[in-house]
């Protein structure tokens, strides 16, 4: 393991001055924990030694250093990034190890986890130690002994275990702790018999947990009576910290979290099962309502968090089944509780609780109601009617808490009450935000989240309750995700605009923003009365006029491009009333300060222009010559918050002096957050056999083609077996039989066919046990396929007539890939970087448009530019043109003949007709048929069914004619005229009869396809709107349709209402996409007898490679919203196929990526054709790392916040681009990628300074940010790492795997050694790139292409060999070699004296480059406070 490494001092004096951590911090530097280290665990011996911990350097130079700053995550950043725990704390555990050392573990632990850090697989080699150092945290929630810091730390530990239930070590600690055995805990054994008796599976388990514990010696005993009790135990103690006098401040940090503890086990249905009825017999939420923690008015996040577990406490499912109520069921079991209560009532307390039992249940399910029926009990009768409902009345002395009159009565009001449903909550939320929901306190608190404190936001866990309940956690957090971004632009804006108070006491603005314009107080046209059984007006139109006089060509183009749906926000901001101090509750943000009073969101209905004309198309008129400088905008404004707003006492619109727009980029949520409210608000169900794995219950490969009873026996897989010999070898494991018809080996096309397994024999009762030495074979019976052939039909004589026959020779994994995905069911393909996941998704839909031909196939990818990629592999497959459609703006850069847009498809349709009415007036005119056939759709179909039918009838008659010879045959085929301009012969002279009949069938195929697709253009003649005929196009004619997974969150809504069906879905980059837009897809339909006809769900991604981009870091870590559907499906254990076989990269850069991959290859290919074989000119290696130090005297900088740059490193990096461009590389085969957008941007500005007006060079293919290039590839890469204080967020190793795997033949990496090689998680790739010298090794005298074979250097020198020593070393290399080209090209072309062409290396003034950011570019930054891209990428 490589020792950690010094740092310069100053990088170290920056990171100290900084006053703490915004991201990953490897805590590298000469600090006391360093010095520790080397002393301890990274020595620098080669010889694994023991470790031996000594209890002394843990207390005396850790904990206790810790413990005096009150554990700052800074310092065990620090720690953790010596590797302490990998290399000390946990080889030198043991049960004999102090407690100390179990903190210190658990403190790292936390830490990584901050990080988002792999972090249980490091105790995987130990699981019994693991297992009581486990137990001796448990243990320490309860430890009195032991500070609220360090108890709070403990918890934390104890809530990441349960969020890693996907973990088999974790998962076998913490199933215990919330098992039917906590059920020893409840108040009364006879309410614990009744629940047991409600289901049967209850008595049973609770049976066998009995047996367990009687069948147990003393230790086993003990065990499990501390697991049964630790819930309760820490429930109990939770309690009286709540009613504790004076609540410092580190007991309500340790309630907060023990809130976020219980929440998570309630929002899961495994650890609910049980826990769900432990906390309501504890009255856990009344006793937090009453607590003097809780009412202390500055724990208001305290309040929110309890909020949240009282939603999940009461949430409407079944807590032992899982089935979610509907909303009448709900309500059914409301009134079954309120009838026990009142027949108690009635029974008990007949005189005093009268009105109570006969009232109806609407009288008496709220609050206010039922706490007055209640009044007349005193406090015994209470208690005695506590007791006769089955509630606790008592509770241990050590929870202080006082069971008074006004405890009982709120535990019967919150028994008792009726709540709101999620649903009903779900639409109440507002999709348009105001400024109460911009800074709303619950979302303020994500603009400074760091993990020290939790916050009041569901979380996307490993499983959910029902889909329900996925919905509407989605709703919530894409909705805050939202308006966090649009409450960053406005107060960007703000913040640009400058508001003043000016002499006349009205707000002015000193500065500018392109993104907002003043104006006058909109003008309200009307107010439409609301529509029965509403209560706010049905629409709302105002209007306002912007002035566009002052605004600059590309500006004013901006504005003019709004289109109707936009959003536009108007501000009222008053800089008199600019806040200084808060009101209680969190800082005040920008918008705030500068004197933001109110905000309303309102749509573009429509445009006008200062004549009064409507705009339609904006770019049209934008290009005209008589354009106005004014537009007026009619807007349609929030109907609910336009009846509050003329309800207030102010009138809101009075004030409105701004209008502020966003790009179109980021302003799509609206339509989107649409989308997830009707879904939550319906009983949209997913297909019954996807249910239970999506929820994340049940047998996790339950929703596979084996387990389904659909599966399909026989299908035909047409081309995707090029031979034998390929079949065979793609189907390993696997018997392969000729059919019945052949005996032997055949050509393709090939029809597999499952043979049915011999019925099995039943030798008696069959062990539930599998025994771990039977063999597989024994355990899985190998499965037989039967394989048959067929002659492809003849499809006419035309070349175009022709199959378009698929050309990849499959490897095993990708035919298995291709069989499950072309059978029913759920299909999960981990694609690796150049495993060909693109080709495979590509077959699987080819052989599902050919086996069934009435299915329909929606196909969805994160981006258009991957979208494309696959949908133009599909357009060169055998798949009709017609039956193809693309959805959405991305079809512009579809690089295909045809356009395959709604429009494009309709236009194509019509341009068909009339080449196909022309073939239909030829065909006439060679059959002698009069008439004008030709006119229409309809004659022609008119013509076909009169003179076209019955002369093929006729001919088919002398064809089956047994006397007929193939002269006679070709004698009696009606066509010959029509086919005269076909290749000839038309029928060979030597043809047999079989021969003739296949050829004219041919030619009669031909002919029937132009009547086909005349028939498909009939709607087309009849439908005369334009969006009639695409929608019909979309509903009845397409089969294959493709659009971004953004465009159907958007369109979710209107392509459902038209009736929209599709059997199978097939999603591209499914990791790369957030999982409420892998699920949308799978609901676009409305289901059909109240089941969803999907049958096919196809996932392919990588989840070893980048995440959904989600800005916020509380979103994206705490809420975990950058999960994927695909993601949680792989940690869920459903059955992946994995492609193993890389065709993309030398097998040398694979390498570097290669361990991260379960066995992946390389393709032959990789290893024999000459471009892998041959060195990369001019270079020694064909990758190499390359160690830059400090440039000028600095290396990294950050001009503006998480705007990272570094000038050595783009320096270098331009200079090994025009050593490449100088020795003859294309430019089109370099591109240039940094790790941070400000380094991206430095590096285009030295781009343009020395290559950009140079012809020598030009321009790389690309210069971007490595995240943006995912999905991409180029034979050389260039990579900046920019970073040299620490590691960044290179540490989520996914960005590495990313950023290695994009390279096909030569990579160059530029970065500091000593920051990347101690990187505990970056190890094995940086061992492999540190084997070679970390100086960059030229060599002379080679021009490209080189001539020069990779293996034959191998390490050994090379003549002509040059090692760049620095930044200067390697400028001022190519600044020679430049003025030589130049001379050399000078003296080609006749051209005396000599002109300076290149100059040396020149400063390059960092602070300007940030203003040189594209406007066009959302590049993703670390830490996520820079240009942001929202969690669904722009409908472009």
């Amino acid at each position: 393991m490589p020792p950690a490494k010094r740092v310069k001092s100053s990088a170290a004096q920056r990171q100290a001055a900084s006053g703490g951590r915004t991201g990953n911090d490897d805590g590298e530097g000469e600090s006391e924990f360093a010095t520790l280290a080397r002393q301890h665990w990274l020595k620098t011996t080669k010889r694994p030694a023991k470790i031996k911990v000594k209890n002394d350097v843990l207390k005396r130079e850790i904990w206790d250093t810790l413990e005096k700053e009150d554990f700052p995550l800074k310092s065990l950043l620090a720690l953790e990034s010596l590797q302490t725990l990998e290399s000390y704390l946990w080889p030198g555990y043991s049960e004999d190890s102090s407690n100390y050392h179990v903190l210190l573990i658990v403190l790292i632990v936390n830490a990584k986890r901050r990080e988002r850090l792999e972090t249980w697989e490091i105790f995987s080699d130990r699981p019994a130690e693991f297992s009581d150092l486990f137990r001796r945290a448990l243990s320490m929630t309860l430890d009195d002994s032991l500070g609220w810091i360090v108890r709070t730390n403990v918890l934390q530990f104890i809530i990441f275990a349960f969020q890693s239930l996907d973990c088999g070590i974790v998962r076998k600690e913490c199933a215990p702790l919330v098992s039917i055995s906590i059920w020893h805990n409840l108040s009364t054994e006879q309410k614990r018999d009744s629940l047991l008796d409600s289901h049967t599976h209850l008595r049973k388990a609770w049976r066998a947990a009995a047996k367990r514990y009687d069948s147990g010696d003393d230790a086993m005993k003990a065990r499990l009576r501390f697991e049964r009790s630790w819930l309760f135990s820490s429930i109990i103690e939770f309690l009286r910290l709540l009613w504790a006098e004076g609540g410092k401040k580190e007991h309500v940090l340790y309630c907060e979290r023990f809130v976020e503890f219980l929440t998570d086990l309630q929002s899961q249905l495994p650890t609910r099962r049980y826990v769900n009825t432990l906390l309501k017999d504890l009255h856990v939420l009344p006793a937090l309502h009453l607590s003097p923690v809780y009412n202390d008015e500055g724990n208001d996040l305290l309040r929110d968090l309890c909020s949240l577990l009282a939603h999940y406490t009461y949430f409407t499912v079944d807590d032992q089944t899982g089935t979610q109520h509907t909303r009448e069921d709900a309500y059914d079991l409301h009134c079954t509780g309120l009838a026990k209560l009142q027949r108690t009532a009635l029974k008990h307390f007949k005189e005093k609780l009268t009105v109570l039992a006969l009232s109806n249940y609407g009288a008496i399910d709220k609050r206010s109601e039922l706490e007055g029926l209640l009044e007349p009990l005193t406090d015994e009768e209470l208690e005695q009617l506590c007791g006769l409902l089955d509630l606790r009345t008592t509770y241990p002395e050590a929870t202080k808490l006082s069971v008074d009159r006004r405890f009982l009565i709120e535990v019967l009001l919150s028994t008792f009450e009726r709540r709101s449903t999620f649903q009903e909550m779900a639409h109440d939320l507002s999709v348009l935000p105001d400024e109460r929901a911009l800074f709303e306190l619950g979302l303020k608190r994500t603009d400074h989240y760091d993990g020290s404190r939790p916050l009041a936001l569901p979380k996307l866990n490993l499983q959910y309750l029902s889909v329900g309940d996925f919905l509407w956690r989605s709703l919530v957090l894409y909705r805050y995700e939202a308006f966090y971004a649009i409450r960053q632009d406005i107060e960007d804006v703000l913040t640009r605009l400058k508001p003043e108070v000016r002499r006349t006491g009205e707000t002015g603005f000193q500065g500018t923003s392109k993104m907002a314009l003043q104006i006058a107080k909109p003008s309200i046209l009307e107010v439409v009365p609301a529509l029965v059984g509403s209560d706010v007006p049905s629409t709302v139109r105002a209007e306002v006029t912007i002035d566009l006089r002052r605004l600059s060509d590309h500006v004013r183009r901006e504005w003019e491009s709004l289109r109707p749906d936009d959003v536009l926000f108007l501000l009222e901001v008053d800089a008199s009333k600019a806040k200084k101090v808060a009101n209680g509750g969190g800082p005040l943000s920008e918008a705030e300060k500068l004197g933001l009073v109110s905000v309303r969101a309102a749509e573009v209905s429509q445009i006008f222009d200062d004549k009064g004309r409507v705009i339609r198309d904006a770019q049209a008129y934008f290009d005209g010559h008589t354009r106005g400088s004014s537009r007026k905008i009619q807007l349609r404004l929030d109907a609910r918050t336009y009846k509050e707003d003329t309800e207030g006492r102010r009138n809101v619109y009075d004030g409105i002096n701004l209008v502020v727009r966003r790009s179109g980029r980021e302003n799509n949520f609206k339509p989107v957050l649409e989308s997830i409210k009707d879904l939550t608000l319906s009983e949209v169900p997913l297909a019954s056999w996807l249910h239970e794995v999506f929820l994340g219950y049940g047998d996790p490969a339950g929703a596979t083609y084996k387990q389904l009873p659909n599966r399909i026996k026989t299908i035909d897989y047409r081309d995707t077996f090029l031979d034998w010999q390929h079949l065979v070898e793609s189907l390993p494991g696997k018997i392969i039989e000729p059919g019945d018809d052949a005996s032997g080996s055949f050509g393709p096309p090939y029809v597999l066919e499952t043979a049915d397994k011999p019925a099995e024999v039943d030798n008696g009762k069959a062990s539930k046990k599998r025994r771990r030495d039977a063999e597989p074979a024994l355990i899985a019976e190998i499965e037989t396929l039967k394989v048959s052939t067929y002659k492809p039909p003849n499809n006419g004589p035309y070349p175009v007539d022709a199959p378009k026959l698929n050309t990849v020779r499959f490897t095993p994994a990708q035919v298995e890939a291709i069989i499950s995905g072309t059978q029913p069911g759920l299909t999960v393909i981990v694609g690796p970087p150049g495993t060909g996941k693109t080709d495979v998704a590509t077959q699987i839909i080819n052989d599902i448009y050919h086996n069934f031909p009435e299915q329909r196939t929606l196909l969805i990818a994160h981006s258009n530019q991957a979208l494309n990629q696959l949908f133009a592999k599909i357009v060169a497959l055998d798949v009709d043109e017609r039956h193809l459609l693309r959805l959405g703006h991305g079809e512009e850069e579809l690089e295909t003949e045809g356009s395959f847009s709604k429009l494009g498809r309709v236009e194509s349709f019509l341009e068909n007709r009339d080449r196909y009415l022309q073939e239909v007036n030829r065909l006439a005119a060679s059959i002698g048929a009069p008439g004008a056939h030709g006119n229409s759709a309809e004659t022609a179909g008119y013509f076909n069914s009169v003179y076209v039918v019955p002369a093929w009838a006729k001919f088919m008659e002398v064809a089956k004619s047994e006397d007929a010879a193939p002269e006679d045959i070709v004698k009696a085929f009606p066509f010959h005229y029509f086919f005269s301009d076909a290749p000839q012969p038309l029928f060979p002279p030597e043809a047999s009869r079989e021969a003739v009949i296949e050829i004219a069938n041919g030619c009669y195929r031909h002919i029937s396809k132009i009547f086909s697709e005349l028939a498909d253009v009939l709607p087309f003649e009849i439908l005369r709107r334009d969006r009639d005929k695409a929608n019909y196009l979309l509903t009845n004619e397409a089969r294959i349709i493709a659009m971004t997974s953004t465009h159907a969150a958007m369109r979710r809504r209107e392509i459902a209402s038209l009736g929209f069906q599709y059997d199978n879905v097939v999603m591209e980059e499914a990791a790369q996409i957030t999982e409420i837009e892998n699920f949308i897809p799978l609901a676009m339909q409305k289901p059909k007898d109240g089941q969803m006809p999907l049958q096919r769900v196809v996932l392919c991604g990588d989840h070893y490679q980048n995440s959904p981009v989600i800005q916020s870091m509380a979103f994206r870590h705490y809420a975990n919203l950058e999960q994927s559907l695909f993601s949680r499906l792989v940690r869920l254990g459903v059955p992946a196929i994995n492609l193993d076989q890389q065709g993309r990269a030398r097998p040398s850069i694979a390498d570097l990526y290669r361990w991260r991959y379960q066995q992946l290859g390389d393709l032959p290919h990789t290893q024999t054709n000459k471009e892998f074989l041959t060195a990369n000119a001019g270079f020694k290696y064909d990758y190499q790392f390359i160690n830059v130090p400090d440039y000028k005297s600095r290396g990294e900088t950050e001009p503006t916040p998480h705007f990272i740059q570094n000038l050595g490193e783009a320096e270098y990096a331009v200079a090994i681009y025009q050593y490449m461009r100088l020795l003859g590389y294309p430019a089109a085969k370099i591109s240039i990628l940094a790790t941070y957008a400000g380094q991206r941007a430095l590096i285009k500005d030295v781009l343009a300074h020395r290559c950009a007006k140079n012809p020598v060079f030009g321009l790389p293919r690309i210069v971007t940010t490595v995240d943006k290039y995912q999905g991409e590839q180029n034979d050389y890469i260039v990579l900046s790492l920019t970073r040299t204080s620490r590691v960044g967020y290179l540490r989520d190793i996914r960005r590495l795997t990313v950023a290695l795997s994009r390279a096909r033949l030569g990579l160059y990496i530029l970065g500091r050694r000593e920051v990347f090689e101690s990187c505990f998680e970056l190890r094995q790739a940086f061992e492999l790139l540190l084997k070679r010298p970390d100086k960059l090794a030229l060599v002379t005298g080679e021009l490209w292409p080189s001539e020069r074979i990779l293996a034959e250097e191998a390490d050994k020198e090379m003549p002509g060999e040059a090692v760049m020593e620095s930044v200067e070393h390697i400028g001022q290399y190519v600044f020679e070699m430049t003025n030589t080209r130049i001379k050399q090209l000078r003296e080609e072309r006749g051209l005396s004296g000599e002109v300076p062409i290149v100059k040396e290396l020149e400063k390059i003034d960092e602070q300007a480059e940030v203003e040189d950011v594209d406007d066009d570019e959302d590049e993703d930054d670390e830490e996520g406070e820079g240009p942001r891209a929202e969690g669904f990428e722009a409908e472009e």
